[in-house]
């Protein structure tokens, strides 16, 4: 038997999965490191990783995988990379990190991307960019420049996790259009490295590396990577791409319509477009889909919900309950709009989708006498459904035009309440699928021959759990959106 293998590297660990060539069936996935991956932050608002601990925990995933489940080096036939967004790695000319990786929720460049929004003008950054230059990758190269200049000086290539982890294996320093275009290095407008943005901030173009397709033969294992790594010299790398790219991937969503969630700690709404709009570019962030071409443009509109999955978790752990079946039961002998109780579910950060406003967690309408735990149990879950619906609303007004909804069998989207409230508003059925990023990365290495209705196949035949249909008595459910949301306008018009 042949297997692919596909990494995902997050912040907090790495997952590495097999999947058989022929059948994508997933032969098993590990985790590594058992516990979290520390985060260095010297001040408050910054977050770095070595890129080297990525690489050492990979390297041990894959030996764990191939002892647990007795896979020689020749059996596996290709990788698939899932990555960090945002992430910055430089290097020398030896390919030696020349600094941590200031990663994806590190924010000491948000001034630097305001103030290039601002001087760049929004009509630019827009079109060209779809984004404002924000605190992405590009702003965090620019940080780089203004406060470390003797590594400034000796930067050879800047890259992102995928990138770097791709080189580790390979000794060939490449990148992908999605991967520049989500660092905003890529100007749609001009299908090309955005030359406009790097002359502003005075960055070389030198250090943009080598240009890739998404899908196909990107480099090779060479012999120090078969050494470090454990697969063998000349396997290829198909296939490498930001981690919520390759979450809606994993889901099967690739074309306009198609629209992939997950309900995790922090929510995420991934809708695909062919539509180079970037209306809501300071709420929603908008970069290459997997599968974009000029000629056929796929853009990932992206739009984060922090408070989701954390709000229910906080409740787990602050009422007197014992989980979350315990809570989803509570909140099902609750009627449809929690007899007026409205929670607003908003307390971990600043939300982008609400312009950055930091409004915190607020309980509305809370009787002493009448309302108990069940009432707080089902107000939470509908306010984050209804975060999700108010997001949906958001990437309407941008040009999405829903077809279908595709979850991840995760905390959330396991609670019937959320899925059929978050169904029922926004008219689409939501299919769930059972599947991970790892996997997903994985299966996506067999694209590289360009069947994606055989990949398509993969996934319904190996990951389908169940679909939430729109119930057709919906009056219930508006009307308790328009309250919830008519309370979260008060706090936002303050």
């Amino acid at each position: 038997m042949n297997y692919y293998l596909g990494l995902d590297i997050g912040s907090s660990s790495i997952k590495a999965a097999l999947v058989e060539v022929e059948s994508g069936k997933s032969l098993g996935v590990v985790q590594e490191p058992k516990d979290e991956m520390g985060m260095h932050a010297e001040k408050n608002g910054w977050a770095e990783q070595n890129p080297n601990d990525w690489w050492k925990h990979i390297c041990n995933a894959i030996q764990s995988l191939k002892k647990k489940y007795k896979v020689s080096r020749p059996q596996i036939k290709g990788i698939g990379i899932s990555y960090q967004m945002h992430g910055l790695v430089l290097v020398d000319k030896r390919g030696t990190p020349l600094r941590k990786s200031i990663i994806w929720c590190d924010s000491r460049a948000v001034q630097i991307g305001h103030r290039a929004f601002d001087e760049l003008g929004a009509e630019k950054c827009t079109s060209n960019l779809l984004n404002s230059p924000a605190n992405f990758t590009a702003s965090k190269l620019k940080w780089v420049k203004e406060n470390e200049p003797d590594i400034y000086k000796q930067i050879y290539k800047f890259m992102l996790p995928g990138d770097y982890i791709a080189y580790k294996f390979s000794d060939k320093i490449n990148t992908t259009i999605p991967g520049l275009s989500e660092g905003i290095f890529w100007d749609f407008k001009n299908d090309k490295t955005a030359d406009f943005l790097l002359e502003y901030y005075g960055i070389d173009k030198a250090f943009v590396p080598d240009i890739v397709d998404t899908f196909g033969v990107q480099s090779l294992v060479c012999e120090k990577g078969e050494a470090e790594s454990g697969i063998a010299a000349g396997t290829p790398i198909f296939y490498r791409a930001g981690d919520q790219p390759n979450n809606a991937l994993s889901l099967n969503v690739f074309n306009p319509g198609e629209v992939a969630a997950t309900g995790g700690t922090s929510g995420v709404v991934y809708a695909v477009t062919d539509n180079l709009s970037g209306k809501e570019s300071t709420r929603v962030n908008n970069f290459a889909h997997v599968n974009y071409t000029k000629s056929n443009p796929r853009i990932g509109k992206l739009l984060n919900i922090n408070g989701a999955g954390i709000q229910y978790r906080w409740l787990l752990n602050n009422l007197a309950v014992n989980s979350y079946e315990e809570m989803n039961n509570l909140a099902s002998e609750i009627p449809i709009g929690s007899d007026g109780v409205c929670l607003i579910p908003f307390g971990n950060g600043a939300e982008r989708m609400l312009n950055n406003q930091e409004i915190g967690t607020r309980i509305v309408n809370m009787n002493l006498n009448n309302h108990h735990k069940g009432h707080m149990c089902r107000a939470a879950l509908e306010g984050i459904a209804f975060s999700f619906v108010y997001g949906m609303e958001i990437l309407k007004s941008d040009g999405i035009k829903p077809s279908v909804i595709r979850a991840g069998n995760d905390n959330l989207f396991r609670s019937e309440i959320f899925a059929n409230t978050v169904a029922t508003l926004i008219e689409q059925e939501i299919e769930i699928y059972n599947t991970t990023g790892a996997i997903g990365a994985a299966r996506a290495a067999n694209l590289h021959k360009g069947d994606f209705e055989a990949f398509e196949k993969v996934i319904m035949d190996n990951d389908h759990v169940m679909t939430f249909m729109p119930f057709k008595d919906k009056q219930p459910y508006i009307k308790a959106y328009n309250t919830w949301k008519k309370e979260l306008e008060l706090i936002l018009n303050k």
